[in-house]
C-alpha cells in the first residue's frame, strides 16, 4: 500500500508543477490582456476566456497523459487497455468501471481522482481570477483619467 501511495504522491506532485507554471502563465497573459485597452470590449473577453479554457483544457490532458504513463510504469491494467483513456476514467471521475485495475495498484485510481478533482477546482478558481483581471483591468483602461 506504501507503494502505491509513493506513485501517486509522485504522479500528482509532477501534475502540480505542471498546473502551477500553466496557472502562473494564464494569469500573467490575463494581467497583460486585461490592461490594454480595445474598442470590442465584449469580444476582447470572450477572446480572452476562450484561450484561457482551451489551455486550461490542454494543461489537463497533459496531466492525463502523465497519469497514464505512471500507469504504464506500474502495469496497472490488463492488456490491450488505453490507458489514456483509463486515465481520464479516472481522472475526471467518471468512473465507467469498464476498466478495473490489477488489485495490487487499486490504490492508484482514486489517488487519480482526487488529484483530478483538486486540480479542476483550481482551474476554476483561475478561470475566475482570469475574468476578474479582464473585466476590471478593461474597465480601467476605458475610464477616462
Amino acid at each position: 500500500m506504501f507503494v502505491q501511495f509513493l506513485m501517486g504522491a509522485a504522479a500528482s506532485v509532477c501534475n502540480i508543477v505542471i498546473h502551477a507554471l500553466v496557472m502562473a502563465w494564464v494569469i500573467r497573459a490575463a494581467q497583460t490582456m486585461g490592461a490594454r485597452s480595445t474598442s470590442w470590449p465584449s469580444l476582447h473577453l470572450i477572446g480572452v476566456m476562450i484561450a484561457t479554457v482551451s489551455i486550461l483544457m490542454v494543461a489537463h490532458t497533459s496531466e492525463v497523459i502523465v497519469w497514464a504513463l505512471f500507469y504504464w510504469s506500474v502495469d496497472i491494467a490488463p492488456n490491450n487497455v488505453g490507458l489514456v483513456y483509463f486515465a481520464f476514467v479516472n481522472y475526471t471521475t467518471l468512473g465507467y468501471g469498464d476498466i478495473t485495475p490489477v488489485e495490487r495498484w487499486q490504490l492508484l485510481g482514486p489517488i487519480t481522482a482526487m488529484n483530478g478533482v483538486l486540480l479542476f477546482g483550481w482551474s476554476t478558481a483561475v478561470i475566475f481570477e482570469v475574468l476578474r483581471k479582464a473585466v476590471i483591468g478593461g474597465a480601467r483602461s476605458t475610464i477616462p483619467a
